[in-house]
């Protein structure tokens, strides 16, 4: 392979890396040594400046990493930087050097070259700044050794065919990591919800389940998952959680009907648990289509309280704590004397105390509060 092809080879594969990338961040570590070193370099950085002289340093050669007690020294030069101050005043995405932004006699008297710069042994520059984000200014810059001497005509050209794909790549990857972001923040949050969440398709398979949910199936033998679908044990149930999982999708998938249903799983000796379908509107993608499918809630009112939260909420002790977990449980108080292994008057007295702290004033209204609270 020729010497240009060669170099036109590097290009492809650098431009390829960015989207790479941009797909999968664990890739990004080493961008600007490839940049480097497409570019016959010595160091690249990849920056965002945005208000108030933030900026965001995403990604440097090793060369241009300061030691600790430098940092806040070198953010100040980042943050005054001259070339980045010169580069937006030419326009952005306009491809440019050090010799289009500075003359050598102010390159010689300048803080910016003698002081920064000089440390780094940089001397030579090829880049652009371009539009990142609203308010947010991207930076690439490229550099070179005094001795290596300055940037041609065919280098810069080089950087104009980069720059698109390079400014295209940080943007899908803002964006990837911003859907990212709110995935995990809708998975974090049902991990923190007292109700179980399962998306069904129209078998009843499980495409995804909740920690609740998995918790609450492990607790109960009255459901399950066999072969990869949610069933109940009852064969009535069984047939009426079918029926109205098949029902859900379909609305999901724009026929007429209810938006959704409730099922009660009775369990023997304890209060029954409640199941609540829904239906779950696809997505659709050019890339690929989410069918229609089921969202299924399952909640348990003998769910163990948080007797911490409690505790916190209401500044209730220990044992008040207890009592309102159990009242939260709508147990009797019967019942909860003789599950706690105190008398009866006791639990009263108990009651009263959390009445108060609770600003409530009958067992109903403080059961409520607690089992919404807890």
């Amino acid at each position: 392979m020729s010497s240009p092809e060669l170099a036109d080879a590097r290009l492809s594969a650098l431009i390829a890396h960015y989207y790479d990338a941009a797909l999968d961040s664990s890739l990004w570590p080493g961008t600007a040594k490839r940049t480097a070193q497409a570019l016959d370099s010595t160091s690249t950085v990849i920056k965002l400046h945005g208000d108030g002289a933030r900026v965001d340093l995403l990604e440097c050669t090793d060369n241009l990493v300061v030691a600790e007690r430098d940092r806040a020294w070198a953010e100040d030069w980042h943050r005054r930087d001259l070339w980045v101050e010169r580069s937006v005043a030419h326009g952005l995405s306009r491809v440019i050097t050090d010799e289009d932004l500075v003359t050598p006699e102010e390159q010689a008297r300048s803080g910016f070259y003698q002081e920064w710069l000089r440390h780094l042994d940089i001397h030579h520059m090829l880049g652009a700044v371009f539009h990142a984000a609203d308010g947010v200014i991207g930076v690439l810059g490229i550099h070179r050794t005094r001795e290596a001497g300055a940037y041609s005509e065919v280098e810069r050209s080089k950087v104009a065919l980069l720059l698109p794909h390079l400014q295209r790549a940080l943007r899908l990857g803002r964006r990837l990591s911003a859907l990212s972001q709110a995935h995990a923040a809708a998975l974090q949050a049902l991990d923190r919800v007292d109700t179980g969440v399962m998306v069904v398709d129209e078998r009843c398979r499980v495409v995804l389940s909740s920690a609740m949910a998995d918790a609450l199936l492990r607790g109960n033998t009255e459901l399950a998952v066999h072969g990869g679908c949610l069933v109940l044990q009852q064969p009535a149930l069984r047939d009426a959680l079918s029926a109205q999982v098949r029902a859900a999708v379909n609305v999901a998938q724009g026929e007429p009907g209810d938006a959704g249903a409730a099922l009660c799983v009775p369990r023997a000796g304890r209060l029954p648990l409640v199941l609540e379908i829904a239906p779950l509107r696809p997505t659709t993608s050019a890339f690929g289509d989410q069918g229609p499918a089921a969202l299924v809630f399952i909640r348990d009112p003998e769910a163990p309280a948080d007797l911490d939260r409690l505790r916190a909420l209401f500044d209730l002790t220990r044992t008040e704590a207890a009592v309102a977990a159990a009242l939260a449980q709508g147990r009797s108080l019967e019942g909860i004397a003789s599950g706690l292994g105190i008398g009866l008057a006791t639990v009263r007295s108990h009651l009263k105390r959390i009445l108060a702290k609770t600003g409530t004033h009958r067992q109903a209204e403080v059961v409520a509060l607690l089992a919404r609270c807890a």
